[in-house]
């Protein structure tokens, strides 16, 4: 009887190095690759470009593998459990750092049956990091981004989002990245947000920065980003216009569109009742959302429903109706916004919404409730986070506090330390 043989692999860019295992691990038998899904592989580093269908259909034609089953975790005990491989191909390039740990419950798991591990050197010279690098460095398309919020909502337990309202922010957000135990944080989708980009333009959120204007900031933040981008649509205007917005913003590529449900002149949520907020009726954003649904091209496109009840002092059976009523009108997602510190408001909001019969991912924006974890936004039932105005915020008074320093010391040398080296801001659109 032939002997098995497992390999575990994101093959999301195949290299030489992928054929080299695959090869390897033929000669000792039948090989069964262990595919990582695109949430094992969220869960400690970017999205894959490839979905795992797609990036299942081009193992399956490699010479040599004999079948391919999903790997759900990192771990490969579950699977190896189940299959009780004669053999494990891997490189040897896990015997050190964050892998270590998988090779040596790999290795564990194997004695239990007898099996062993078979370990190729590692192919010099090549690597799946640097080169989805150079894929990243060479850009993407519309279609390409337009369908990976999707993606990201199935993929991760709660997608991390930051406001960008000019080219620069829209590079932090595309490169930051912190290492934590071996696992890489970043932010995986851009804000685009009405108040920053207001702002940032020095005009009041009022929704007197017109579309034209935002559309320079979406193309210059498009052109040097390749991360999913959510749009702050405001109200979306008339139904008429809204279509039309819909299908702009869905040929360029942005993912999503969220719109509010108020009217008349737009006061900022944050205000609260301090401000005028009136809701729009219930029915005239239904036909909205509907009309915006039916004008759309791509199944990937979403439009979020954004709920105000809360923030007009309407009341948490105003804001679950009209969640029920935005969902049945073909929402694709819900945002329930508040303005209560404690968030027992958004926590009542979402183990309410759990109940309702047919429900769409859920999507916070905890500005003023910023104690919450992510994880604890998630285990309330949040797909998205959207850190809405962050970087903004601290970019201006970081900018005032330089400008007075120089008003003061009636020269430049004081805030050296502050401020980024020349040479780097020469450089940095280069790199």
């Amino acid at each position: 009887m032939k002997k098995t043989v497992y390999i575990g692999m994101s093959a999301d860019l195949i290299h030489p190095g992928h054929i080299n295992i695959i090869s390897t691990a033929s000669e000792y038998g039948d090989v069964t690759v262990g595919l990582l899904t695109d949430a094992a592989i969220a869960s400690y580093k970017r999205l894959p470009s490839l979905s795992y269908e797609h990036r299942k259909k081009i193992i399956e034609n490699v010479k040599g593998v004999t079948q391919v089953i999903a790997q759900e975790t990192l771990d490969y005990v579950p699977n190896l459990e189940k299959i009780k491989p004669d053999y494990v191909v891997h490189g040897d390039d896990w015997k050190t750092g964050p892998q270590k740990e998988t090779r040596e419950r790999v290795m564990a798991a194997l004695q239990q049956w007898g099996g062993a591990l078979i370990e190729p050197t590692y192919t010099e010279g090549l690597s799946s990091t640097a080169l989805n690098k150079a894929v990243k460095e060479i850009g993407t398309t519309p279609g390409v981004r337009l369908g990976k919020l999707r993606r990201l909502i199935s993929a991760k337990p709660i997608v991390r989002v930051m406001e960008a309202h000019n080219g620069l922010s829209g590079l932090i957000v595309e490169h930051c990245q912190v290492e934590e135990d071996g696992k890489r944080e970043e932010f995986d989708a851009i804000w685009l947000s009405s108040l920053t980009d207001s702002t940032a333009k020095g005009r009041p959120d009022i929704e007197f920065v017109d579309r034209t204007s935002r559309a320079q900031t979406i193309n210059e933040i498009l052109d040097i980003t390749t991360k999913p981008i959510i749009y702050d649509g405001d109200t979306g205007g008339i139904t008429e216009h809204f279509t039309k917005m819909v299908r702009s913003l869905e040929r360029l590529g942005v993912s999503a569109v969220i719109i509010e449900d108020k009217q008349g002149l737009k006061q900022n949520s944050l205000f609260g009742t301090d401000r005028p907020q009136v809701l729009l009726e219930k029915d005239a954003m239904c036909e909205k959302i509907h009309a915006g649904k039916q004008a759309q091209v791509t199944a990937e496109f979403m439009i979020v429903a954004r709920i105000e009840s809360l923030i007009a002092k309407q009341g948490m059976d105003d804001a679950l109706d009209r969640a029920k009523a935005y969902t049945d009108a073909g929402a694709d997602a819900i945002m329930i916004h508040s303005k209560e510190k404690d968030g027992r408001e958004i926590k009542e909001f979402c183990n309410a919404f759990r109940k309702l019969e047919k429900t769409v991912p859920l999507i916070c924006v905890p500005t003023s409730y910023n104690h919450l974890l992510e994880c604890e936004l998630a285990e309330m039932g949040f797909s998205i986070v959207i850190y809405a105005n962050h970087l903004l915020r601290s970019a201006y008074p970081a900018m005032r506090q330089t400008a007075e320093t120089i008003l003061r010391c009636k020269r430049s040398k004081e805030v050296d330390d502050t401020c980024m080296p020349v040479k780097e801001i020469l450089t940095l659109i280069a790199d």
